[in-house]
């Protein structure tokens, strides 16, 4: 299953979230994969997109990157997946 992160840094722990980040401990825990990364040109967060099958181990990505910065994870999914249900509710 794939999920979506949206995370902005606190400005009081801002600093701490980019040394954490430099020192190699954005790599997910165990049973996580991280599909990309993206940062937003103006600094003020950005967005990772992960696929796994155990909400434990998301559940222990957010909670360590929480400590650092306001963190929403929800489980998404692609358009293919989501165009026969779509059809099937709407279809006229």
């Amino acid at each position: 299953m794939k999920f979506i992160s949206t995370w902005t840094p606190r400005p009081e722990t801002r600093k701490a979230a980019i040394e954490n980040f430099l020192a190699g401990k954005a790599a997910p825990p165990a049973g996580v994969t991280t599909l990309g990364r993206w940062h937003k040109a103006d600094g003020s967060g950005g967005f990772t997109l992960y696929e796994s099958d155990s909400a434990e181990a998301i559940y222990e990505l957010a909670a360590f990157w929480s400590q650092f910065m306001d963190v929403v994870i929800a489980p998404v999914i692609e358009d293919a997946a989501a165009g026969p249900t779509l059809t099937k509710l709407f279809k006229s």
